[in-house]
């Protein structure tokens, strides 16, 4: 009996796991060394959704040049140099923009980074990503990021930095109703 108990619970769980998603909750980081990489000549063709919070506390809107880059373990990364169109009055404040995007097939996002450049700032709450074969991840930043740095999460191998146990991830994951 107790066996079948724990056969059931095993089954539930790994039934439950694969249908979840994932919340990344460290606190974002400036990333000094970044450089999206140069699009892959044989990879497969993904397309993704990636939402775009932003706070309610952020400028009414941004003129500001906002990029993104995400991507797996493996090396695997979508970058788009300009997310939004400059007279869109995209990125307004307490509104959530949403992107389609194309890139190379991958796992799960383990990172994401954004950048802003120019000169009225920028506030957003959190990024929501979607895809076919991926899990959905958000992660979530709700703080006003600084000009012309890249900044984000790196939870590749749930490690964000070996040597700094501020960096650890915290992923807390849930069923998808």
């Amino acid at each position: 009996m107790l066996r079948l108990a724990l056969f059931l619970f095993a089954l539930c769980f790994l039934t439950t796991s694969s249908f979840a998603r994932s919340f990344v909750t460290t606190k974002p980081r400036p990333v000094d060394s970044f450089l999206p990489k140069p699009k892959l000549e044989n990879a497969g063709v993904c397309s993704y959704t990636v939402i775009i919070k932003t706070s309610c506390s952020s400028v009414s809107y941004t003129r500001d040049k906002i990029s993104i880059a995400f991507g797996d373990v493996y090396g695997n990364e979508v970058y788009v140099k300009r997310l939004d169109d400059p007279h869109s009055r995209a990125f307004e404040r307490c509104s959530s923009d949403t992107y389609k995007i194309t890139g190379p097939c991958m796992r799960d996002v383990c990172y994401l980074y954004l950048l802003r450049q120019g000169y009225d700032g920028w506030k957003p709450e959190n990024v929501k990503i979607y895809g076919s074969y991926i899990r959905s991840v958000t992660f979530y930043y709700n703080l006003f990021l600084p000009n012309s740095v890249w900044y984000g999460f790196n939870v590749c191998n749930g490690i964000a930095n070996a040597n700094d146990k501020s960096s650890q991830p915290i992923i807390a994951s849930t069923a998808s109703m």
